[in-house]
């Protein structure tokens, strides 16, 4: 089919009507020749062996039949860019270093250098490959033929996309521009490289290496413990249900701290005071203000007030219900002198209140029965501020960090710098109440993706270079990655912004901007499919969920990815923010107070649909290049286009009945 086109291309160059039509003139061909690179219009391409094939059976035929001609031209002139289009650098026969750019016989090799680009490409792979299999035992056959053709295919991806770099005419802005794109596309294959190892250890694993199963039986350890709650400004009857929870443990020795912090209002911390005082003395509690240091400096006030006989401290949230068996099935881990942390999963008992909450629940599922199971084979998993137990004596040593706005993710990455362990079960053992608004869902998630990064900056001697630290290079990797697709998400803004000024020049001067190198634009766009794929994938193999809830979780995850860029982005520039409580049984927002909580999402997303529209209009759909370019721009758009819709889910009047709100089961 290829060899039709050029030849096509040769009848219309070789007439025989033009001798017909002048036949007593002499025939001079002024012009003829084929480009060897450079974007082409109507479907035409440009290659070295288009321009070496072309040349040379163009050659023969017209000297075959007496023409006389002109090739054009001998060499490339990269001026002409400016002109011409890309295009216009690569006419000659020879380059602009005066060297010849292909034989005039033998065999026409499209990539004269395959040899050099698919050793290159094999010793990228392997040595990817190497990485991923680090620390790999556990993996089963599968998983390992899944992450050796992911490798191989991030590694001749790579190979391929600086090969056809390679072959432009360099300027300072080309340069800068292939620069940033060749380390924007190398962050994306890392970034899919570790979404991958996730995926496999996740469901192509012999058998988990670290479990905690709950001890169901008589255990002759069960030390005191003691159950901190931090309160502020919460409703009291909601408070009162997790007091209820809590009276009704099935453990022998504990007692309950309430701690309100700085709650102005006296009709909201007194009633929850009073109750407390009904349950007997099991539960204390503590009104404090002023008090610094949000959640973290009102767990440090608890503390010294902590019964001294008391060896594990727990933290709810003042919204969990727990299990009676909570303390009873877990505490006993801690028979192991090395355990410092016992992690339960957060759990949410609203998520049939609205289908809003329907896709937050589905998407906050996923971390708890798939990264931290992962991570927890590497005894690094994320300690969380809720369901969390610690042993008395590491916390009087480390204590809260008040510094921090995720003090929990910060504690027990200090538990792991002290070369103690953790535990963690997936099973659940006391649910909460997710935000009711989609801008309180989003502030929730920017909280965490901002303390990330803190915990990131304040720690990174002991993260990437491992210094002064006891953290194994397990541990190390499961914190770095982690975060790194949130990391992603916040470099990803700057490739939207670079998009929508790439696609205003190509409206404004369509003649001199050529849309931007296939290469460039596939990488996002495979991490975007990666992705979301990942996520359906392993919710309907490792959660157990069925399509629908799988894709519910996609959606509401993308929802999030602009409010996770701009987290990370502060989080890098700033060092501090207020602390964010996220409210419980809030009102719904009307349906337009909804939308503009979603009110940068929404901008962004038109910008982008008004950029694919514009360049469609100015310069319709030509090329490869160009169709792609308005793909990738609506693709870019989708994540705006979920946050609008969750924007919306979230404005929608809640159902009359009330969630159930009993303990957990």
């Amino acid at each position: 089919e290829h060899a039709v086109v050029i030849d096509q291309r040769i009848e219309r160059v070789v007439l025989p009507d033009l001798k017909k039509a002048f036949p007593k003139k002499p025939l001079l061909l002024s012009e003829v020749g084929w480009p060897s690179n450079g974007r082409m219009r109507g479907g035409n391409e440009s290659s070295p062996a288009d321009q070496a094939i072309y040349l040379r059976t163009l050659v023969n035929k017209l000297n075959r039949q007496g023409y006389n001609y002109f090739v054009i031209e001998a060499f490339d002139q990269p001026w002409k860019v400016s002109d011409e289009g890309s295009a216009g650098a690569y006419w000659g026969v020879f380059n602009a270093a005066r060297q010849q750019k292909f034989n005039f016989d033998g065999p026409v090799v499209a990539i004269p250098q395959w040899r050099v680009l698919a050793i290159g490409s094999v010793v990228l792979a392997l040595l990817s490959l190497t990485l991923l299999m680090i620390d790999g035992s556990a993996l089963r056959q599968r998983g390992r033929t899944f992450l050796t053709f992911i490798a191989f295919l991030c590694g001749s991806v790579l190979v391929w996309i600086g090969y056809d770099y390679s072959q432009q005419y360099s300027t300072w802005f080309s340069v800068t521009v292939g620069v940033l794109l060749a380390l924007g596309a190398l962050g994306v294959f890392i970034v899919l490289l570790t979404e991958a190892h996730e995926l496999a250890e996740a469901v192509w694993t012999h058998k988990r290496r670290r479990e905690f199963l709950p001890v169901e039986g008589d255990s002759d350890y069960r030390p005191k413990v003691s159950i901190h709650v931090p309160c502020y400004n919460e409703p009291p009857e909601m408070v009162k249900q997790t007091l209820d929870a809590l009276a009704a443990l099935d453990y022998p020795d504990y007692e309950v701290l309430i701690i309100d912090n700085n709650t102005k209002d006296p009709a909201v911390w007194e009633p929850v005071r009073d109750y407390c005082e009904t349950l007997g003395p099991r539960f204390k509690f503590f009104h404090v203000a002023p008090l610094a240091g949000f959640k973290g400096g009102a767990l440090n006030y608890l503390i010294p007030h902590t019964a001294k006989d008391a060896e594990v401290i727990a933290v709810i949230d003042s919204d969990y219900c727990v299990s009676p068996n909570w303390l009873k099935h877990m505490v006993p881990h801690f028979a192991d002198p090395k355990i410092a942390v016992v992690q339960s999963p957060q759990d949410y008992r609203d998520q049939n209140e609205s289908t809003f909450k329907k896709l937050c629940y589905a998407e906050y599922k996923g971390f708890f029965h798939i990264g931290m199971v992962t991570r927890n084979d590497r005894d690094a998993i994320i300690q969380h501020g809720t369901m969390t137990m610690t042993r008395r004596s590491v916390l009087e040593e480390l204590g809260w960090a008040d510094w921090c706005i995720c003090e929990d993710a910060e504690l027990g990455l200090r538990v792991f710098e002290k070369g103690l362990s953790a535990a963690y079960y997936h099973d659940s053992y006391g649910k909460g109440l997710m935000p009711d608004t989609f801008i309180d869902f989003k502030k929730q998630r920017f909280r965490w993706a901002y303390g990330a990064i803190q915990i990131i900056k304040r720690h990174t001697a002991s993260l990437i270079r491992g210094k002064d630290t006891e953290l194994t290079r397990g541990q190390r990797y499961h914190f770095l990655a982690g975060w790194l697709p949130w990391v992603a998400d916040g470099m990803n803004i700057f490739f939207t912004v670079g998009a929508l000024l790439w696609s205003a020049a190509m409206i404004i001067v369509p003649t001199r901007v050529d849309p931007p190198l296939l290469i460039f634009a596939i990488p996002p766009l495979a991490l975007f499919v990666f992705k979301v794929g990942k996520i359906i994938f392993l919710y309907r193999r490792a959660v157990g969920v069925n399509l629908k809830d799988a894709f519910c979780a996609a959606l509401a995850g993308l929802a999030l990815s602009h409010t996770i860029a701009k987290a990370v982005l502060y989080g890098f520039f700033t060092s501090s923010i207020p602390f964010f409580r996220t409210p419980k049984n809030a009102d719904n927002h009307g349906f337009w107070v909804a939308i503009s909580e979603a009110r940068e999402e929404m901008f962004i997303m038109l910008l982008l649909w008004g950029a694919a529209l514009g360049i469609y209009l100015v310069q319709g759909l030509p090329s490869n290049d160009m169709r792609f370019w308005v793909v990738m721009l609506l693709v870019q758009s989708l994540p705006y286009v979920a946050a609008l819709i969750m924007a919306f889910l979230s404005s929608l009047p809640k159902p009359s009945a009330a969630p159930e709100a009993a303990p957990a089961a």
